[in-house]
């Protein structure tokens, strides 16, 4: 069956619909990275030789492989080739530590690890001494990636089910234990269709500048390569490398996280370059300033989509912004097909105008956390009639539209005197300052109050200013049991590869510094 008519299926796997771009067009580029640029009947015939190396050494369908290197073509094809035999992949950020490795690894029951050197350096004294067998990307060594891959090519019918895993994605493991969530077949699929209506094709060319180990940069992936586009690699994010990336290869699409949208308009000679190939592009993983989104729609050809959903599914809300100017505040609208509701903290549902935890529903939910029936639990709400939701961890409103905007995390919400207050009001005074680059507020315990908020601030360039400055400032425009009773001034705040503040090291140091405050 052809591409085109396939795509339209309720359910194909992403294995099939690279196959038939390979028969229909096999010279059109699939990946192209740095100076190597792989076609794709090349890319069909490296997936069925990872595949075929799978089966060589016996590793069978539901089995897991862990990945933890950075991005380059053989680790899109490495994870390619496995999903294609029905094999689990778990992507892994190589900023864990040593021991938070071990424990995901030891999670998954992965029986293979695909590393670059770097990683394979950070982490040589704590991977398991047997049982998992290590492979290097792109390395000509006895290990190496191509001596790996078995000689013969050969496509092999695999027997793929829709509600089989596709991958597990783990969501945090700086504390506590790792929490893998499985998403299956399917809810990949409906991704890809759903992506689809938004300009991807066989002549799109989607730049990706985040790490193929993210789930946000899975989601500019695997459309791109199921409808036969070309996807670009920026294996490490500079703004003016992506412009001039853009430029050269006619980008259409985009998927990027808003302190990368930050960074782009902020370069000098943005406007000198040309970006008129873009058909769209998108946001998702972190909060997305309303002026941002303004400047983006003003000086970037194409549309802007505004992504807001969990990795573990359950609803998603799409705002986009070049049709909505005047909803810029907001995350959009729930997807035709989600059901997003606001409940409570009884977990009974909001009334009309009432702000509560948000919840989803949809085709594309997590089948659950791997091997964890308690956390999953915890996740899920259902409703009166009996329909399982996921708990998409924030606080939100519908305006009288049905757009929904987000107050704030609710794990973020400190509780001080019995006032709920989220730090997002907070930051958003401080930001407002003309010194202020970016700001981040958390609750430490107080033994007057239960918990009281904390700022931390970082400055402009070249800008100075005091403390009793940025509280004055504050102070004009938050309510009393708001305002900050202390702040700390830093370089930068931290953040995660994809650009989400990373709150609970800011916690840790203001616990640190002032322990619990009277």
């Amino acid at each position: 069956m052809r591409a085109d008519a396939l795509i339209d299926q309720d359910f194909v796997t992403l294995a099939a619909m690279i196959s038939a771009h390979a028969a229909e067009r096999p010279d059109a580029p699939a990946i192209i990275d740095e100076n190597r640029t792989t076609s794709y009947a090349a890319l069909q015939e490296a997936i069925e030789r990872v595949a075929a190396s799978f089966r060589r050494d016996g590793l069978r369908p539901g089995k897991a492989i862990a990945m933890c290197a950075g991005s380059s073509t053989d680790y899109i094809v490495a994870m390619l080739g496995a999903i294609s035999a029905n094999i689990v992949v778990c992507p892994l950020t190589p900023s864990l530590t040593p021991a938070q490795l071990a424990r995901m690894i030891e999670d998954c029951e992965a029986e293979y690890l695909f590393l670059d050197r770097a990683c394979a350096a950070k982490f040589a004294d704590t991977l398991p001494d047997g049982g998992l067998r290590q492979v290097f990307l792109e390395e000509e060594v006895k290990t190496g990636f191509s001596a790996w891959l078995a000689e013969a090519a050969g496509l092999e019918e695999v027997s793929i089910l829709p509600e089989d895993p596709f991958n597990i994605i783990y969501s945090s493991g700086t504390t506590g234990a790792p929490k893998g969530i499985v998403q299956s077949h399917v809810m990949r699929w409906r991704q890809v269709r759903m992506l689809r209506a938004y300009g991807f094709e066989t002549a799109s060319v989607t730049l990706l500048s985040t790490p193929l180990y993210s789930n946000t940069t899975l989601a500019g992936l695997f459309p791109t390569l199921a409808c036969g586009g070309a996807v670009v690699l920026l294996r490490k994010f500079e703004a003016s490398d992506f412009l001039e990336l853009s430029q050269k290869y006619g980008v259409t699409h985009a998927m990027l996280v808003p302190v990368q949208f930050r960074r782009i308009m902020d370069v000098a000679d943005f406007d000198t370059f040309d970006l008129s190939a873009y058909v769209m592009k998108f946001a998702a993983s972190a909060p997305f300033s309303a002026d941002l989104k303004e400047d983006v729609l003003r000086r970037w050809p194409g549309g802007l989509v505004e992504l807001y959903g969990a990795t573990e599914g359950g609803g998603l809300c799409v705002l986009a912004a070049h049709e909505h100017p005047d909803k810029l505040g907001t995350v959009g609208l729930p997807y035709p097909g989600h059901d997003i509701r606001l409940i409570r903290d009884d977990d009974s549902e909001c009334g009309p105008g009432e702000q509560g935890e948000v919840v989803g529903r949809s085709g594309a939910m997590m089948e659950g956390y791997h091997k964890d029936p308690v956390r999953t639990a915890e996740a899920e709400w259902f409703s009166e009639a009996g329909l399982r939701y996921i708990r998409m961890g924030d606080i939100g409103r519908f305006d009288a539209d049905g757009f929904l905007t987000i107050v704030d995390r609710k794990k973020d919400m400190i509780i001080s005197g019995g006032f709920n207050i989220y730090p997002s009001d907070v930051e958003a005074a401080l930001i407002a300052h003309p010194a202020v680059l970016e700001a981040a507020v958390v609750g430490i315990p107080s033994d007057r109050w239960g918990e009281t908020p904390i700022a931390f601030v970082a400055l402009r360039e070249g800008m100075q200013v005091s403390e009793a400055d940025i509280a004055t400032f504050v102070e004009e425009r938050v309510g009393r049991t708001q305002r900050p009773t202390g702040y700390h001034f830093v370089a930068a705040l931290p953040r995660s590869t994809i650009g989400k503040v990373l709150k609970q090291p800011l916690k840790e140091q203001a616990i640190a510094v002032g322990g619990s405050t009277s």
